[in-house]
Order: structure tokens, then sequence, then C-alpha cells
């Protein structure tokens, strides 16, 4: 039987629950340390370290950055979301659809 814990957050120091439910959790998970950062700690480290996330990095809702180019297929003007280099080809979103 788990009961209400507090604990102290170790980044801000604000004390926050650690509620039997979430011990339960943890239990059934095998997690073994307690959580030692409060839910706006959590989610603010979160949120600094998108870089490695499981999707890849792009959780980031800022617009991506876009570079003029011009397509080596049917020679229209476009944006690619990377920089163009001489040495290879880029093309249009609508010619590297037909050629994939």
């Amino acid at each position: 039987m788990y009961n209400d814990k507090t604990i102290a957050c170790k980044d801000c120091g604000q004390e926050f629950t650690f509620t039997a439910n979430e011990q339960e959790f943890f239990a059934e998970k095998g997690f073994t340390n307690e959580p030692q950062r409060c839910k706006a700690c959590r989610v603010a480290r979160k949120g600094n370290s998108r870089g490695g996330s499981r999707d890849g990095g792009y959780r980031d809702n800022a617009p991506r950055q876009m570079y003029d180019a011009v397509c080596s297929e049917c020679g229209k003007a476009c944006q690619v979301p990377f920089q163009p280099r001489t040495d290879r080809p880029v093309m249009c979103s609508d010619c590297f659809r037909s050629n994939r």
C-alpha cells in the first residue's frame, strides 16, 4: 500500500506530491527512482531537450526555414527546407513526387 509523499523539486525547490497512484505506476513499470522535479520543471526541462527526442527533433512548432532554389527538372522557382548545394540537383515538390 502506498501513501502520498511530499518531495522538494531539485530545480525550483517547490514541494510537490508524489501520489500513491503515481507510486503504484512507478512500481508497475519497474522504476526504482522517485521523481526529482515538479511537473512544471519536468515540462520545462523536456522543452529544452528537444534535439534528441523520439520524433527526430522536429517537435518545435516554429516555422521551418525555407531556401529559394530552381528545380533542376522543370526549371521552376521553388522553396526547399534545406540549403541547396551546387553539386546536387534540387527538385520542386511536384517533380520530386513524380520521380519517387
